[in-house]
């Protein structure tokens, strides 16, 4: 997410956040936070149909936005001291757990289904193998003198 965006989440100025994530610089990695590079500016702009030409100087910002992944929105929550960054912290470690009970409760549903089909796939081996141990020991017996069933060609016959 961007920073302007979080900013308006958190009932902050975009400044006001940006100033705490420089104070508190390590606690966020690369893999928290990043700076957008002009040619990720360039594709973000083409998304708007209005956006005025893309140049360095009419991003109406002194700095290139800022762009948090999941793990730093929750950093930068616990960062800023707002009432509404407190109330969005507790929001967000609240939806992590559920998802993480989301994601045990599949996974055990794939185990499930994985051992439901094993146990499948022997049964029909076994139904298989004795399907054709049970062909080879009865002979099938068919009338030699059959009556030809169908449309005769002769109508004398």
């Amino acid at each position: 997410m961007l920073d302007s965006d979080l900013a308006v989440l958190y009932g902050v100025e975009t400044k006001v956040l940006n100033q705490a994530v420089k104070r508190n610089s390590g606690r966020f990695p690369l893999d928290f936070m990043f700076e957008c590079e002009i040619d990720e500016l360039v594709d973000l702009r083409s998304q708007f149909v209005t956006a005025n030409r893309l140049s360095d100087w009419n991003f109406m910002r002194r700095r290139k936005p800022l762009v948090f992944t999941e793990c730093g929105v929750a950093m930068l929550s616990s960062v800023l001291k707002s009432e509404r960054a407190i109330q969005m912290n507790i929001s967000i470690m609240r939806v992590f757990v559920k998802l993480r009970s989301f994601l045990a409760m599949e996974t055990s549903q794939e185990d499930k289904l994985d051992k439901l089909e094993k146990n499948t796939n022997k049964l029909f081996k076994i139904v298989f193998e004795r399907m054709d141990s049970i062909s080879e020991i009865v002979e099938i017996k068919l009338p030699s003198k059959r009556k030809k069933i169908g449309l005769k060609d002769d109508p004398e016959k």
